[in-house]
Protein backbone atom coordinates (compact mmCIF):
# COMPACT_ATOMS: atom_id res chain seq x y z
CA UNK A 1 0.00 0.00 0.00
CA UNK A 2 1.29 4.01 -0.87
CA UNK A 3 1.65 5.83 1.73
CA UNK A 4 -0.89 8.19 3.85
CA UNK A 5 -0.67 11.43 2.43
CA UNK A 6 -1.92 15.09 4.07
CA UNK A 7 -1.97 17.83 1.20
CA UNK A 8 -1.72 21.50 2.33
CA UNK A 9 -2.25 24.17 -0.22
CA UNK A 10 -3.67 27.65 -0.04
CA UNK A 11 -6.85 27.76 -2.24
CA UNK A 12 -9.17 25.40 -3.08
CA UNK A 13 -8.28 24.31 -6.64
CA UNK A 14 -4.95 24.00 -5.62
CA UNK A 15 -4.71 20.73 -4.44
CA UNK A 16 -6.86 18.99 -7.93
CA UNK A 17 -4.04 21.25 -10.47
CA UNK A 18 -1.21 20.36 -8.20
CA UNK A 19 -1.81 16.79 -6.47
CA UNK A 20 -4.88 15.59 -7.99
CA UNK A 21 -2.73 12.89 -9.51
CA UNK A 22 -0.52 12.11 -6.90
CA UNK A 23 -4.11 12.39 -4.28
CA UNK A 24 -6.21 9.88 -6.66
CA UNK A 25 -3.64 7.42 -7.28
CA UNK A 26 -2.56 7.19 -3.32
CA UNK A 27 -6.33 7.12 -2.69
CA UNK A 28 -6.75 4.56 -5.21
CA UNK A 29 -4.52 2.44 -3.90
CA UNK A 30 -6.34 2.38 -0.16
CA UNK A 31 -4.02 4.76 1.39
CA UNK A 32 -5.66 7.75 3.20
CA UNK A 33 -5.51 10.96 2.15
CA UNK A 34 -6.72 14.36 2.89
CA UNK A 35 -6.27 17.77 2.14
CA UNK A 36 -5.65 21.16 4.21
CA UNK A 37 -6.99 24.44 2.83
CA UNK A 38 -5.29 27.48 4.49
CA UNK A 39 -7.64 30.26 2.88
CA UNK A 40 -11.35 30.77 2.33
CA UNK A 41 -14.50 30.09 5.18
CA UNK A 42 -16.01 26.99 5.46
CA UNK A 43 -19.24 28.77 5.18
CA UNK A 44 -17.81 30.38 1.59
CA UNK A 45 -19.23 29.86 -1.69
CA UNK A 46 -16.10 27.83 -2.96
CA UNK A 47 -16.42 25.21 0.26
CA UNK A 48 -19.26 23.12 -1.64
CA UNK A 49 -16.98 23.30 -4.39
CA UNK A 50 -13.97 22.02 -2.32
CA UNK A 51 -15.83 19.30 -0.93
CA UNK A 52 -17.18 18.03 -4.21
CA UNK A 53 -13.18 17.93 -5.53
CA UNK A 54 -12.12 16.59 -2.59
CA UNK A 55 -14.73 13.59 -3.16
CA UNK A 56 -13.70 12.81 -6.57
CA UNK A 57 -10.21 12.66 -5.50
CA UNK A 58 -11.12 10.59 -2.88
CA UNK A 59 -9.32 12.85 -0.37
CA UNK A 60 -12.34 12.96 2.55
CA UNK A 61 -14.31 15.97 3.91
CA UNK A 62 -12.51 19.56 3.51
CA UNK A 63 -10.21 20.87 6.26
CA UNK A 64 -10.19 24.84 6.07
CA UNK A 65 -8.22 26.63 8.33
CA UNK A 66 -11.06 29.45 7.22
CA UNK A 67 -8.19 32.42 6.64
CA UNK A 68 -8.66 35.52 4.26
CA UNK A 69 -7.08 35.34 0.87
CA UNK A 70 -4.64 38.30 0.22
CA UNK A 71 -6.46 39.37 -2.56
CA UNK A 72 -9.83 38.42 -2.30
CA UNK A 73 -11.91 39.39 0.92
CA UNK A 74 -14.86 37.70 0.23
CA UNK A 75 -12.83 34.47 1.13
CA UNK A 76 -13.01 35.08 4.74
CA UNK A 77 -14.97 38.01 5.91
CA UNK A 78 -14.27 39.14 9.21
CA UNK A 79 -11.03 36.69 9.68
CA UNK A 80 -7.28 38.00 9.27
CA UNK A 81 -5.70 37.35 5.49
CA UNK A 82 -3.28 34.67 5.66
CA UNK A 83 -0.66 36.72 5.26
CA UNK A 84 -1.32 39.08 8.51
CA UNK A 85 -2.44 36.26 10.36
CA UNK A 86 0.07 35.12 13.61
CA UNK A 87 2.87 32.68 12.35
CA UNK A 88 2.58 30.59 15.69
CA UNK A 89 -1.24 30.71 15.56
CA UNK A 90 -1.51 29.44 11.87
CA UNK A 91 1.46 27.13 12.25
CA UNK A 92 -0.31 25.60 15.79
CA UNK A 93 -3.45 25.14 13.47
CA UNK A 94 -2.15 23.25 10.68
CA UNK A 95 -0.43 21.29 13.50
CA UNK A 96 -3.24 20.33 14.90
CA UNK A 97 -4.33 18.91 11.63
CA UNK A 98 -0.83 16.98 11.07
CA UNK A 99 -1.54 15.49 14.24
CA UNK A 100 -4.96 14.39 13.97
CA UNK A 101 -4.48 12.79 10.71
CA UNK A 102 -0.85 11.21 11.30
CA UNK A 103 0.43 11.43 7.60
CA UNK A 104 3.31 9.62 6.31
CA UNK A 105 3.73 12.22 3.51
CA UNK A 106 2.83 16.17 3.48
CA UNK A 107 2.69 17.75 0.26
CA UNK A 108 2.64 21.80 -0.32
CA UNK A 109 3.42 24.34 -2.01
CA UNK A 110 7.17 25.20 -2.69
CA UNK A 111 8.91 28.61 -1.93
CA UNK A 112 8.95 30.30 -5.04
CA UNK A 113 4.71 30.37 -4.38
CA UNK A 114 3.84 27.86 -7.42
CA UNK A 115 4.67 29.73 -10.46
CA UNK A 116 2.87 32.97 -9.98
CA UNK A 117 4.72 34.09 -6.77
CA UNK A 118 1.20 34.26 -4.94
CA UNK A 119 1.40 35.29 -1.27
CA UNK A 120 -0.95 32.87 0.25
CA UNK A 121 1.52 30.02 -1.79
CA UNK A 122 4.52 31.12 -0.55
CA UNK A 123 2.80 31.87 3.28
CA UNK A 124 1.31 27.99 2.96
CA UNK A 125 4.52 27.32 1.97
CA UNK A 126 6.15 28.46 5.11
CA UNK A 127 3.75 27.46 7.70
CA UNK A 128 3.91 24.09 6.47
CA UNK A 129 7.55 23.94 6.95
CA UNK A 130 7.50 25.18 10.34
CA UNK A 131 4.15 22.85 11.24
CA UNK A 132 5.47 19.41 10.16
CA UNK A 133 8.81 20.34 12.17
CA UNK A 134 6.29 21.62 15.24
CA UNK A 135 3.55 18.46 14.73
CA UNK A 136 6.61 16.23 16.26
CA UNK A 137 7.85 17.70 19.23
CA UNK A 138 5.80 17.60 22.38
CA UNK A 139 7.11 20.77 23.83
CA UNK A 140 5.52 23.13 20.62
CA UNK A 141 1.76 23.04 20.65
CA UNK A 142 0.79 20.69 23.29
CA UNK A 143 -2.58 22.15 23.06
CA UNK A 144 -2.78 20.46 19.68
CA UNK A 145 -2.51 16.79 20.47
CA UNK A 146 -0.12 13.82 20.58
CA UNK A 147 3.42 14.78 18.32
CA UNK A 148 3.59 13.11 15.40
CA UNK A 149 6.72 13.20 12.85
CA UNK A 150 5.93 12.78 9.14
CA UNK A 151 8.46 10.88 7.38
CA UNK A 152 8.18 13.11 4.90
CA UNK A 153 7.84 16.77 3.21
CA UNK A 154 7.62 17.32 -0.29
CA UNK A 155 7.19 20.37 -2.48
CA UNK A 156 4.81 20.33 -5.52
CA UNK A 157 7.14 22.45 -7.83
CA UNK A 158 7.24 23.21 -11.92
CA UNK A 159 10.86 22.92 -13.27
CA UNK A 160 12.11 25.07 -16.25
CA UNK A 161 11.78 22.54 -18.50
CA UNK A 162 8.56 21.34 -17.15
CA UNK A 163 6.71 24.68 -17.86
CA UNK A 164 5.44 23.72 -21.18
CA UNK A 165 2.20 25.15 -22.31
CA UNK A 166 1.85 27.03 -19.14
CA UNK A 167 4.37 29.18 -19.53
CA UNK A 168 2.59 31.26 -22.15
CA UNK A 169 -1.23 30.77 -21.05
CA UNK A 170 -0.27 32.37 -17.93
CA UNK A 171 1.82 35.26 -19.29
CA UNK A 172 -0.77 35.76 -21.66
CA UNK A 173 -3.13 36.57 -18.97
CA UNK A 174 -0.63 38.64 -17.16
CA UNK A 175 0.63 36.22 -14.32
CA UNK A 176 4.55 35.69 -13.59
CA UNK A 177 6.11 32.53 -14.33
CA UNK A 178 8.17 31.36 -11.93
CA UNK A 179 10.20 27.84 -12.56
CA UNK A 180 12.77 26.13 -10.40
CA UNK A 181 15.82 24.84 -12.17
CA UNK A 182 15.48 21.00 -13.51
CA UNK A 183 18.44 19.73 -10.42
CA UNK A 184 15.53 20.94 -8.24
CA UNK A 185 13.17 18.02 -8.94
CA UNK A 186 13.49 15.46 -6.82
CA UNK A 187 10.36 13.21 -8.21
CA UNK A 188 7.96 13.51 -11.45
CA UNK A 189 4.78 11.61 -11.39
CA UNK A 190 3.67 10.39 -14.51
CA UNK A 191 -0.43 10.58 -13.08
CA UNK A 192 -1.98 9.89 -17.02
CA UNK A 193 -3.83 7.12 -15.57
CA UNK A 194 -5.55 9.32 -13.07
CA UNK A 195 -5.63 12.47 -15.02
CA UNK A 196 -9.30 11.98 -15.89
CA UNK A 197 -10.22 11.72 -12.14
CA UNK A 198 -7.83 15.04 -11.74
CA UNK A 199 -9.56 17.05 -14.54
CA UNK A 200 -12.93 15.72 -13.14
CA UNK A 201 -11.87 17.46 -9.88
CA UNK A 202 -10.69 20.54 -11.59
CA UNK A 203 -13.88 20.77 -13.38
CA UNK A 204 -15.84 20.57 -9.04
CA UNK A 205 -13.96 23.94 -9.11
CA UNK A 206 -16.96 25.91 -10.92
CA UNK A 207 -16.70 28.93 -10.12
CA UNK A 208 -12.90 28.94 -11.28
CA UNK A 209 -13.68 27.22 -14.61
CA UNK A 210 -16.06 29.83 -15.29
CA UNK A 211 -13.44 32.34 -15.09
CA UNK A 212 -11.14 33.22 -17.95
CA UNK A 213 -7.83 34.25 -16.01
CA UNK A 214 -7.42 31.37 -13.06
CA UNK A 215 -5.82 28.15 -14.43
CA UNK A 216 -8.81 25.98 -14.33
CA UNK A 217 -10.53 28.24 -16.62
CA UNK A 218 -7.60 28.77 -18.91
CA UNK A 219 -7.24 24.98 -19.23
CA UNK A 220 -11.16 24.19 -20.02
CA UNK A 221 -10.31 26.70 -22.84
CA UNK A 222 -7.96 24.34 -24.42
CA UNK A 223 -7.86 21.23 -26.71
CA UNK A 224 -7.73 17.90 -25.15
CA UNK A 225 -4.68 16.90 -26.01
CA UNK A 226 -2.77 20.36 -24.65
CA UNK A 227 -4.69 20.12 -21.37
CA UNK A 228 -3.65 16.46 -21.00
CA UNK A 229 -0.03 17.46 -21.67
CA UNK A 230 -0.27 19.82 -19.20
CA UNK A 231 -1.75 17.91 -16.32
CA UNK A 232 -0.19 14.32 -16.88
CA UNK A 233 2.73 15.05 -15.23
CA UNK A 234 3.09 16.56 -11.65
CA UNK A 235 6.67 17.14 -9.87
CA UNK A 236 7.90 17.71 -6.10
CA UNK A 237 11.15 18.14 -4.23
CA UNK A 238 11.74 15.83 -1.51
CA UNK A 239 12.17 19.13 1.15
CA UNK A 240 12.75 17.02 4.44
CA UNK A 241 14.25 14.65 5.97
CA UNK A 242 16.70 12.97 3.08
CA UNK A 243 15.76 10.02 2.21
CA UNK A 244 17.17 6.88 4.14
CA UNK A 245 17.60 3.18 3.15
CA UNK A 246 14.56 1.08 3.00
CA UNK A 247 12.39 4.19 3.17
CA UNK A 248 8.67 3.68 2.58
CA UNK A 249 7.52 7.50 2.34
CA UNK A 250 8.48 7.94 -1.00
CA UNK A 251 6.31 9.09 -3.89
CA UNK A 252 6.18 6.50 -6.67
CA UNK A 253 7.33 7.72 -9.71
Amino acid sequence: MLPSLLAVFAHPDDESLLAGGVLAQHAAAGARTAVVTATWAPDSRRAPELADALAVLGAGAPRMLGYNDARNPEAAPGRPRLVDASLDEAVGRLVAHIRDFRPDIVVGHDALGQLTGHPDHVRTHQITLLAVEAAGLAHLHPEAGPPWRPAALYAATHSESGVGLLGPLLEGVGKDVLAVPDSYVTTSVDVTPWADVKWRAILAHRGEVARERPLPGILASLPEADRNQIIQTEQFTRLTPVPTKGDPAQLTT
